[in-house]
């Protein structure tokens, strides 16, 4: 499976700071934004990945993450979009990048304290269709907003005053090849962008769509409320894990 990182979009919420660079660049506690997103693709063994980047600040990308050495890759994929035309229209660039096989996207600003290994397994042996990973939040009416019935999504409403669960999608989804025969039948939403909302709907109305339930807490940081919120939560879970791995090397001196 292929993964997808999209940062692209200006940032507007994030100003002033986004003036200067794009907001995926923002540190994180003691990393920048992007590291995450990256870091959860790697864990769950997903190794061949295209970020989308766009603004004036696209540069910036190669000169920090250069072929993901870091991360233990060999080679990253970059590909650029211009202005804000949404999450699915920054979708649609990658598809040379895909090559029709199965994809996993996140979206550059989410950032989560467990791992999607056991959903990406789980997509890999789903014959068709897509997944997407669901989180319950005491906030749902900021997010696209997941209507279960049983054991099935009948439907995803975006920002509803009215939530019909407290279950928000988080942005991370999983396709396979024909998503981007989706992205061509959408028609722009009220605020001008390609929603990836609609892409969703389309495959839970073909009936291909599965989800699961992301373990661990997970948190956007497209505002500056939440981009605080994600530093806090990555300040924290740090300074728990600190003990453990400190545990775990005297034993391995003993």
């Amino acid at each position: 499976m292929k993964g997808i990182v999209l940062a692209g979009g200006t940032g507007s919420r994030l100003f002033p700071l986004t003036k200067i660079t794009n907001k995926h660049l923002l540190p994180i506690f003691d990393k920048p934004m992007i590291y995450y997103p990256i870091q959860t693709l790697v864990e769950a063994g997903i190794t061949d990945l295209m970020i989308v980047t766009g603004g004036r600040n696209s540069g910036d990308f190669l000169r920090l993450l250069a072929n993901g050495k870091e991360f233990g890759l060999k080679h990253i994929n970059y590909t650029y979009q211009e202005g804000e035309g949404g999450i699915a229209e920054a979708l649609a660039l990658t598809e040379h990048f895909a090559e029709g096989k199965k994809i996993c996207v996140i979206l550059g600003d989410n950032i989560i304290e467990g791992s999607i290994k056991e959903a990406v397994r789980d997509f890999e042996g789903q014959e068709r269709g897509a997944k997407i990973l669901l989180k319950e939040v005491a906030d749902a009416e900021r997010f696209g907003v997941a209507e279960i019935e049983g054991d099935r999504i009948v439907g995803i409403e975006e920002k509803p005053a009215r939530p019909k669960s407290s279950y928000a999608v988080t942005g991370i989804y999983m396709y396979d090849g024909t998503v981007f025969d989706k992205t061509r039948t959408l028609k722009p939403s009220a605020r001008g962008e390609l929603e990836i909302t609609d892409v969703n709907n389309g495959y839970i109305q073909e009936g291909t769509m599965t989800f699961n339930y992301l373990n661990g807490w997970w948190t956007d940081a497209g505002t500056f409320d939440s981009l605080l919120r994600a530093a806090q939560l990555v300040h924290g879970t740090t300074h728990k894990r600190a003990p453990a791995l400190a545990a775990a090397g005297r034993e391995i001196r003993k």
